[in-house]
Parts: structure tokens; sequence; C-alpha cells
């Protein structure tokens, strides 16, 4: 329900966004509970992730969408062009409005999708929190509409100074890029005397950034940001990708293929000597920005993390809750439990999202995925350490 490795993390929330924890503590609970009692059925999400899109204006190095790897380079035209029209997604949000979810846009880039605006708009006209996930390059141009739309949450993505977040990136000026529309935000936000949206930064741990993270700070700071969240790479091998095809094949049939894009043929080139003292350093600073790293691993599973592609954590929970807690309803409209299973319970397209939650194959998935607690590839998977 509540991993004590993350009581900080979800202290700082707390603080951030006092109303907002209190509603996910609540339900957290009940889905903790229906976990517990139940056999599959879940009470009703606390988050509902909508993808708005599978397009990107970014190819950031480490993306197991749009990456080195990606997946996303390998579907066709039409089905990255695939996206839920607006009428589609009114009616996913007056479906889900009964239940008050928080809601999360994503994609791609969900500033890229055409009517954005209008989906924020009846978001927020149904009483729901929104947030959004975004690399901060349209920020600029919908600075404005994100403020007056009421969006409560910015999540940007910023993985170094300059030149590094650049690098990351794939494309030079979208650190400045970004910067600008942030700045641009954080100007609005002190004229109108406004609170949102909340602005958090996350930045992944990566080879090409990790000896600079402490820089990101003063970055942080300077941009208003409320907290800056260090996340883990997400890499696996083949051997544990292939040993997790083989269950899931086993159980429903499928493969994949979303993982494939985090495949590595060797482990990250991290000096985790390094990557532990500058970890260390950076949670002794004094900062009014909130510090995090998540997952929280001790010293021993950083370094494990990073040298052993058959790491399990030694402090965290061994199950997944995520599918008792969050639903992610993708472009083509498909239901998924999981982000990155391709597993679909059903399409909005077909039924209701309420329909769909506890339907059939829904409920199965979560009775296999309890029985198992986790599959082979979950504990390179965030989810995996958030509840």
């Amino acid at each position: 329900m509540i991993q004590l490795r993350n009581l900080k993390r979800n202290l700082a929330k707390s603080v951030t966004q006092p109303g907002y924890a209190l509603k996910a503590l609540r339900q957290r609970l009940l889905s903790y509970l229906t976990y517990r009692i139940h056999d599959g059925r879940s009470y009703y999400p606390e988050t509902v992730d909508l993808f708005l899109t599978y397009r990107c204006n970014l190819r950031c190095k480490m993306c197991g969408q749009w990456g080195v790897a990606g997946t996303s380079k390998d579907m066709s035209p039409e089905e990255l062009k695939s996206e839920l029209s607006l009428d589609e997604i009114y009616k996913i949000i007056n479906d889900i409005k009964t239940f008050k979810p928080n809601v999360t846009l994503f994609g791609g880039e969900p500033l890229m999708y055409s009517n954005w605006e209008k989906v924020v708009s009846r978001i927020k006209q149904e009483g729901m929190r929104c947030n959004m996930i975004t690399n901060g390059i349209l920020l600029e141009k919908y600075a404005n509409s994100i403020i007056d739309l009421g969006v409560d949450e910015i999540i940007f993505s910023l993985d170094g100074p300059r030149e590094v977040h650049d690098e990351v990136r794939g494309a030079k000026g979208t650190f400045d890029r970004a910067s600008r529309g942030l700045k641009l935000i954080r100007d609005i936000k002190r004229k109108s005397g406004t609170s949102k949206p909340v602005v958090s930064i996350s930045s992944t741990i990566f080879e090409i950034n990790y000896k600079r993270l402490d820089e990101l700070i003063s970055i942080a700071e300077e941009l208003m940001a409320s907290t800056i969240t260090f996340h883990h790479l997400i890499f696996l091998s083949q051997e544990r990708y292939n040993q997790h095809n083989n269950i899931f094949k086993g159980y429903y049939g499928m493969v994949c293929n979303d993982w494939k894009g985090f495949v590595r043929d060797s482990l990250p080139d991290i000096d985790v000597d390094f990557l532990i003292r500058k970890m260390e350093d950076i949670e002794k600073r004094d900062s009014k920005v909130k510090i995090a790293f998540y997952p929280n691993f001790t010293d021993e599973e950083v370094r494990r993390y990073y040298t052993e592609f058959d790491f399990v954590s030694s402090g965290y929970g061994k199950r997944c809750l995520s599918p008792w807690m969050v639903s992610y309803i993708f472009p083509d409209g498909s239901v998924r439990p999981c982000q990155s299973l391709n597993f679909s319970a059903g399409n909005v397209r077909d039924s209701t999202f309420s329909r769909i939650w506890n339907n059939e194959k829904y409920m199965r998935f979560r009775k296999i995925t309890k029985k198992e607690k986790k599959y082979p590839v979950c504990t390179r998977c965030t989810e995996l350490y958030r509840f």
C-alpha cells in the first residue's frame, strides 16, 4: 500500500499537494483492502493514465518508446497516428468522473495531441485532478493555457545542465526551450498569485549524466520546482526478457514487446562508487526543493542494481500492487493493467472503462499477478516499488 522506503517522497507530496495526498491515501487503502480480501476484483483506481498519443518530438536515448532500442520506432505509420477522438475521450471522462481519479496525461508527448486543451478543460470541469508528464519542448507555447486551464501538476523531464540534457534528449536547444517554458510558467504564477501547476522535475540516472546530477538542484531552484526526483535507469538483460516472455506466453499467449525497448547487451557503464557518493552529497544538500531518489535503494542495493542483471531488492515489498491502484488507457483505446506488459483487458471503443476495470480478463490478470507476486521484468519497473 505504502512502501516505508518511499515515506520521504510521499511526505514531500503531502506538503506540496495535501489535498491530493489525503485522497490518494484513501484510494490506496480501499484498493489494498480489495487486494487482500477479493480474488481479482479491485476498488476503483487512484490514477488513470491517459496516453493521448504515441508521437513524440524528441528521441531521448534511454526511452523505451523512442530511445536507442525504442519500440515505437517499429510501429507502422497507421499505428503511430492511432489516437482517441475528442468525443471518445469525453466519454471516458464522463465515465470515470463517478469515482474521480487523478488523471495523468501522458504520451509520447501529450502536448502534441491537437485537442489536449479541451481534454484538460473537461477533466477540470468534472472536478478531477489533472497532471501532465512532458519533455517541456512545447511549454513556452502553451504556458498560459496550462495555467488558465488549471493543470494541477507538471512533471517535467530534466536530465542535466544544458549540454548534458541536450545530448540525452538527442537534439540541441532542448534545454533552453524547456527552461524558457518553465520560467514563463514561473513568472505567470508569480504575477497571478496562483500556486498551480506544481512543477515537479524528474531526472533519469544515466551514463551521460550521473557525474553531474548535483548541478540539477540549483537549476530546479531557479525554476521554482517543488520537487526533484532522480529515477534509477530502467534496463534488463535479454535472458531476463526471454524468461519473462516464456512465463507470459504460458499465462496470456503473448509476449511483451514494450519491454524490448529496455533490453541491453551489457550493464550500464556507471562508476557505482562515484554514483553512491554523488547521491549521498545530494541528499545532504540544504535546498528549498524537496529531493528524492526513486526507488529509494540502500547503498548496497544501488551497487547491485547497476552491477547485476538479476538484481532483486532486499528491502522493498516483493509483490506488485499496481494493477489494483492504477490503469492505463492507450491511444488505440486499449485498457491495460500495466504500462509496459502489452496486455489489454478491453477497449474503451467497445465498452466503458468502469466495466473493463473489473471484467473477467482484468480480474484474471490480477489473480495471476497476486499468485506470482511479480513477473521477471518487474524488478526493473518503478511500479513494483511504488505501492
